[in-house]
């Protein structure tokens, strides 16, 4: 089973944030497989739906950004599942923006959600898909990322979780290089 995961902190307070962008991916995914029961094991949300005609569960850890290892670590523990199955969607503030960036594998670059999972797993071997929060100058990160977008940037946050969800579907059906090929890069003008 394939694991579509999401990084974010749970609750009302960080759901607009830019750090929730992985949730708020996951959450379009759900819409579009047209599911919306989900429930708690592991310290995760978990929802099974059926994308690209291969049922995946769509997951979101409960255990804030920073912990999302212990979670994820847990879920795949219980299920005898591995690293290799997961399709991680995670911030990015050193893209812009909008951008997109697909991986199949590697180091967790500064981010913390990422940094507990490769820690938890023990392995950097499994896809992920960066999502670019950045715009402009950023003096505070642990601030910028725990703001929510502002207004004038919804509709570009809206586009980019579109594109990422569209991401998450091309690595679905035609693995991570077509993705990579497809969907690294700027955003369509």
């Amino acid at each position: 089973m394939r694991y579509i995961v999401g990084l974010g902190n749970p609750g009302e307070r960080y759901r607009t944030t830019r750090h929730n962008i992985g949730f708020m991916v996951v959450d379009a995914l759900a819409s579009r497989a047209g599911v919306k029961r989900g429930g708690e094991i592991a310290e995760a949300w978990l929802c099974p739906a059926r994308l690209e005609d291969e049922e995946v569960m769509l997951v979101q850890p409960l255990t804030f950004m920073n912990r999302s290892g212990v979670a994820m670590e847990r879920l795949l523990a219980l299920r005898g599942d591995g690293p290799r199955d997961l399709a991680v969607i995670v911030d990015e503030i050193a893209l812009e923006l909008g951008r997109i960036r697909v991986r199949n594998e590697g180091s967790h670059g500064g981010h913390n959600g990422l940094r507990s999972l490769i820690e938890a797993l023990g392995t950097e071997d499994f896809p992920r898909i960066r999502v670019g929060i950045r715009k402009g100058e950023v003096d505070d990160l642990a601030q910028y990322v725990l703001e929510p977008f502002p207004h004038e940037d919804v509709l570009i946050v809206r586009e980019a979780v579109a594109r990422a969800a569209d991401a998450t579907l091309c690595l679905l059906r035609e693995g991570t290089e077509a993705a990579m090929n497809r969907f690294n890069g700027p955003p369509p003008a």
